[in-house]
């Protein structure tokens, strides 16, 4: 790891004193608080926040980049929420534009992947009353069964508190249960941003702060692992975004059952809150850097490549970023249906080990839990994929 960059930061004479304080201790491994996360925010240049962000990835990281082989089960579109960011979901009186799965249309879905070296299942979608604990339940039974070597992350908290409600268990009970089925992990969405003032009015009907933070609790009371998110760059302010990160630092503190953070940028395609602009790269870049500084006990940042295109998350390695998630293999409809860049979501394990490569980072596929399965580091592909559409950005 390179320490001198951060050195040379540490010496500037044009740091405000509360940054030069912030740069000793992340220099030191020593928390910041929540007054220093809203002046990063608010005052901290791209440049001082990459030096920080990047000194930490490197310091439990190194160069490595972390990948999976991956693929999305969307078991529905409709919803009985009615988020105003939401591009994806339909209510169920809009039936006709949406679709809903069965258990066994769900299981072709995973049987399609019976001869590829995919490590995980990624399920998540609407809400909806035929989809309960019973059916989720028996999903999980039978695809266990049929390839017992699959790791499944499924669904958030939104659904599990709709499930759980309406088979009147607790929050402890149901992820016992479903547990027992074969769930092995959650994904971290539903989180959007946790203060009652700005989540009152993009999802008001949903799951409140409390019951999400419960329900990952409970997960990691039972063992499971889980991740985060949170959705930034729409009507929140930045003290928003680190009371959001400050209630996330606290959980895991207790519980240390968190394994990635992953920002989300709010796209402004096809929903209530069409609007509002979106945040520019500068931004993007800038909320990932506070959220490896802020996260002190979270040992992965992940960006999704699909979401933010393929150019940022490359950019965003530099950045704290340590993860771009999975190969998707156009199989999740979430991030085109918003506006993301990439609307049929597919890269190959090549392509992702080239994109890493080109930064001048280490590929590494692991599997849903951090395992290292190949370091792709000093492998050279046979037909190897120039990534010549990759051009970087330049940001003045």
């Amino acid at each position: 790891m390179d320490t001198t960059t951060l050195s040379l930061l540490l010496n500037d004479p044009n740091l405000t004193q509360v940054l030069k304080a912030i740069a000793f201790k992340v220099q030191n491994k020593e928390r910041i608080t929540f007054d220093e996360g809203v002046y990063l925010y608010k005052h901290a240049e791209l440049g001082y926040l990459g030096v920080l962000a990047n000194h930490i990835r490197e310091e439990k990281h190194g160069d490595q980049t972390f990948f999976n082989r991956n693929f999305h089960i969307e078991p529905t579109n409709l919803c009985v929420y009615d988020c105003k960011f939401c591009s994806y979901s339909r209510l169920i009186k809009q039936k006709e534009e949406g679709w809903e799965m069965s258990v066994d249309e769900m299981m072709e879905v995973l049987k399609k992947y019976d001869n590829e070296p995919v490590t995980e299942v990624h399920i998540t979608g609407g809400v909806v009353p035929k989809q309960n604990l019973e059916f989720y339940s028996e999903f999980f039974r039978r695809a266990k069964a049929h390839r017992p070597e699959l790791h499944i992350k499924a669904l958030t908290p939104v659904e599990y508190y709709y499930i759980f409600k309406k088979a009147k268990l607790t929050h402890f009970e149901g992820m016992k249960y479903l547990k027992e089925a074969g769930l092995d992990s959650m994904p971290g969405g539903g989180a959007e941003i946790f203060h009652p003032e700005v989540r009152e009015k993009i999802a008001h009907d949903k799951c409140n702060a409390e019951q999400w933070l419960d329900i990952h609790e409970q997960a990691h009371l039972l063992g499971m692992r889980t991740n985060a998110t949170m959705l930034y760059g729409h009507i929140e302010e930045y003290w928003h975004r680190v009371d959001h990160m400050e209630r996330l630092r606290q959980l895991q503190d207790k519980t240390g059952g968190f394994q990635a953070f992953i920002p989300l940028k709010f796209r402004n395609q096809n929903n209530q809150m069409d609007y509002l602009p979106e945040v520019s790269v500068i931004e993007d870049l800038r909320n990932y850097a506070i959220a490896r500084i802020y996260l002190d006990n979270f040992e992965h940042i992940k960006a999704y490549w699909a979401m933010i295109s393929r150019e940022t998350a490359q950019l965003s390695l530099n950045f704290g970023v340590d993860d771009i998630d999975g190969t998707l293999d156009d199989t999740t409809k979430i991030y085109s249906m918003a506006g993301a860049e990439e609307q049929n979501p597919k890269m190959s394990t090549q392509e992702l080990v080239a994109l890493i490569k080109q930064v001048k980072r280490k590929p590494i596929e692991r599997d849903t839990l951090y395992a290292v399965v190949t370091d792709y580091t000093a492998v050279e592909f046979e037909n190897e994929v120039k990534p010549q559409y990759y051009k970087l950005p330049v940001i003045n």
